[in-house]
C-alpha cells in the first residue's frame, strides 16, 4: 500500500485507518516510508499517524530536540488527536517521543522505542556528513542496517543529496549535537506508562547496552531483541517487529484506556 501524504494545517503527514491512535516518529535521516510495514499491518485496527519532521528545513535557531518536540506538540493540536494515544519512535524519533511524554504525561498512554537516542548514540555527527563522497555516504547509510542491502540506492541518493546542501547539513549537525546534549538518564523514572523496547542485537548506533539501560531506567519497560538486525528494526525485521508490537498493544490495552 502506497502511503498517502496529506498536507493540512501547515503539516505534511500520513493518516491511515481508524481506531486508537498510534503516533509514529521517524529519525534524523528518516522518512515517512520507514514505517510502511507498520502502517500496512496496523491501519486495519488503529489510526496510524506519521508527521514528516522538518529536520532539513526548520528554522536553524530551533533545530534541536526541543524545537522538534514543540513541532510535534503543534501537530497534535492542529490534528486534534484524542486526549490519549500511543507514541512510537525510532532513533531521534524515540528521543522526541521520550521528551514529548515527559512534557505531556497526560497525553501518552504507551510508549514504543526502537533504536532510540536519549542516552547514548554512536552518531553520524562525528565524521558525517562528508560532502561529495558518494561511496562514503553509501557506507554510512549501510552502517544503519545489519544487512547493508536494505540501504537501497534511492535511500543512499536521498542522504547524498542532503549532505550536499549546506543549509540541510547545518540543521542535521545542530539537531545531532542537541540530541547528544539532551541526555535523559535522570528523567526517565518519571515516565510511568508501559514501554516496549524493540532493539536490533546488531545495532551499532545505539548498541544493545543502551537498550538494557533504557529497560533499567524506565519503570514499566519490557525489552525485546531481534537478531540479524541493526538500527531500524521496523524496516529490517518488520514481521517480527510487528508481532512484538501487536502483543504489547494487546497486553497493555487496559492501561491505555483514558481515565474517567
Amino acid at each position: 500500500m502506497e502511503l498517502r501524504r496529506q498536507h493540512q494545517h501547515g503539516y505534511e503527514y500520513v493518516d491511515e485507518g481508524h481506531g486508537p491512535v498510534l503516533l509514529l516518529l521517524h529519525g534524523l535521516f528518516g522518512a515517512l516510508s520507514n514505517w510502511q510495514d507498520v502502517v500496512n499491518e496496523f491501519s486495519a485496527d488503529y489510526r496510524v499517524v506519521i508527521p514528516l519532521l522538518p529536520v532539513y528545513n526548520m528554522p536553524l535557531t530551533q533545530a534541536g530536540v526541543p524545537g522538534l518536540v514543540a513541532y510535534v506538540e503543534g501537530f497534535v493540536a492542529a490534528c486534534q488527536l484524542p486526549t490519549s494515544f500511543t507514541v512510537l519512535g525510532n532513533s531521534l524519533g524515540g528521543h522526541i517521543a521520550l521528551v514529548y511524554t515527559l512534557n505531556n504525561p497526560q497525553r501518552v498512554s504507551r510508549l514504543v522505542l526502537t533504536g532510540s537516542s536519549g542516552l547514548f548514540e554512536d552518531s553520524m555527527g562525528g565524521s558525517f556528513p562528508k560532502r561529495g563522497n558518494y561511496a562514503y555516504v553509501k557506507e554510512r547509510v549501510g552502517y544503519t542496517f545489519y544487512d547493508p542491502n536494505i540501504a537501497t540506492q534511492e535511500l543512499v541518493d536521498e542522504v547524498f543529496n542532503v549532505t550536499n546542501s549546506n543549509s540541510k547539513c547545518l540543521r542535521i549537525i545542530s539537531i545531532a549535537r542537541s540530541a547528544q546534549r539532551h541526555n535523559l538518564g535522570k528523567e526517565l523514572a518519571r515516565i510511568k506508562v508501559p514501554a516496549l523496547l524493540v532493539w536490533g542485537l546488531n545495532d551499532t548506533i545505539t548498541p544493545p547496552s543502551v537498550a538494557h539501560e533504557f529497560e533499567r531506567l524506565l519503570p514499566q519497560a519490557e525489552l525485546r531483541f531481534l537478531d540479524h538486525c541493526g538500527h531500524a528494526p521496523m524496516m529490517e525485521r518488520p514481521v517480527a517487529f510487528n508481532r512484538y508490537l501487536r502483543q504489547f498493544l494487546r497486553t497493555t490495552q487496559t492501561a491505555a484506556l483514558p481515565a474517567h
